[in-house]
């Protein structure tokens, strides 16, 4: 059976910097190739690329995470009609209830205000729940057509009872274009569970990488001029690495996730399409955020290399198992493409997979010259517009 299936490739350098610690506070690292690497978790920039969805996309299009989900419905519940005030958590819960089938009560441990006072008693769920938008504005109209004029929670679970399945059907359909890429665990009802559209895998150092300290101290402003020493020390780990990051969209789950147009003018293909080019961009261009304060990493990447393949996702890792040296006046960006535009060739030829994708490179560098070989040469946002495009074409055709 033919597929869409969209590979992204990326190379980058990041400085010393710490993006993703471990429990220790040391950045992650893995073993690969016989050698110690610098490594990224996948969780760490999903968690960024969605971040980088706020630039990029409407926030009806978007999605929340989050345990306090009752409080997010009670608030658009209140938005709708502010005489539900004083009932709406409980509104909230109680729809939400009959929606997820989730246990939404008040935490045992009382949350603490920044003046260390106890806060609110909110219901919360039990791990953190994953709705879109469009489902929160759903479950807002039940909870207010159902509560009746006065807001009677007995109403509502009255309503509720006779309208379980609508209540179900609210969160399990509009679904946003972050839910639709990362997917969704419901752990009480897995029939609302979402397939995510998107594999993101560790992002791995080209190289071997050593973790290093940083010994610092830090001076207290009204220390006298006899007193000695630092007001504190201490140390915090980095390291410096090029990174290989690969992520692959199977953009048919990613359309069964979305669904069609929500407009009767809108292409079928014009959500996935848009969905496509705001996670190609946000991918590219964001970068977890972790110790950012400290080391003031910001980079982008040196080159990226996008597939449309029709059979299989393929990640490029192979090509760094042996370890990329530095080429004499130091770097890994310059070898690496090397590997690259040797290795990619060989594996596509030898499984028969060269002549059946659509490729694109968007490089920075003299040093990047080697890719040019590998695919159309594009800026960032005709790379952006054109997979977009390639990808509604392929969709259409498939139908």
């Amino acid at each position: 059976m033919t597929r869409t299936i969209l590979d992204i490739h990326i190379l980058q350098t990041v400085p010393p910097s710490n993006l993703n610690r471990d429990d220790t506070g040391t950045p992650k690292s893995a073993y690969f190739g016989g050698v110690r690497r610098a490594r990224v978790s996948s969780q760490a920039w999903k968690r960024a690329t969605r971040r980088a969805f706020e630039d990029l996309l409407p926030p009806a299009d978007l999605g929340v995470r989050t345990k306090k989900v009752a409080a997010a419905l009670a608030e658009r519940i209140v938005a709708r009609n502010t005489q539900l005030q004083p009932v709406s958590v409980q509104l909230a819960t109680d729809v939400l209830k009959a929606a997820t089938g989730s246990t939404i009560e008040v935490p045992k441990r009382k949350p603490k205000t920044a003046d260390g006072e106890e806060g609110a008693e909110t219901p919360e769920s039990s791990y953190l729940m994953f709705l879109s938008a469009r489902q929160l504005d759903a479950l807002a109209e039940l909870a207010v057509a159902g509560s009746g004029e006065d807001g009677d929670p007995k109403e509502l679970k009255k309503f509720l009872k006779e309208n379980k399945a609508h209540a179900r059907q609210a969160v399990d359909t509009r679904h946003s274009v972050d839910i639709a890429l990362f997917g969704r665990m419901v752990a009480d009802s897995a029939d609302l569970n979402v397939d995510a559209a998107t594999q993101v895998a560790h992002a791995l150092s080209v190289h071997k990488s050593d973790i290093e300290s940083d010994y610092y101290t830090a001076v207290d402003d009204l220390s006298r001029e006899d007193e000695t020493g630092a007001g504190m020390i201490g140390t915090i780990d980095f390291n410096s690495a090029t990174l290989y990051r690969y992520a692959a969209v199977d953009v048919d789950q990613l359309r069964r996730n979305l669904g069609d147009g929500l407009r009767e003018n809108e292409s079928p293909t014009t959500p996935v399409e848009k969905a496509v080019g705001a996670f190609l961009e946000a991918f590219v261009t964001s970068l977890p955020t972790g110790k950012i304060n400290t080391f003031g990493n910001h980079t982008l990447p040196s080159a990226v290399i996008v597939k449309l393949r029709n059979r299989w996702p393929v990640s490029f890792v192979g090509a760094f198992e042996e370890p990329v040296p530095k080429t004499s006046t130091g770097g890994y960006v310059r070898e690496s493409c090397r590997k690259l535009a040797t290795f990619v060739p060989d594996l596509e030829r030898q499984y028969g997979i060269a002549d059946q994708e659509q490729s694109w490179v968007f490089r920075v560098g003299e040093e990047t010259s080697a890719l040019g070989e590998l695919g159309t040469e594009v800026s960032l946002t005709q790379l952006v517009r054109e997979v977009s495009e390639a990808v509604g074409q392929r969709l259409e055709t498939s139908v």
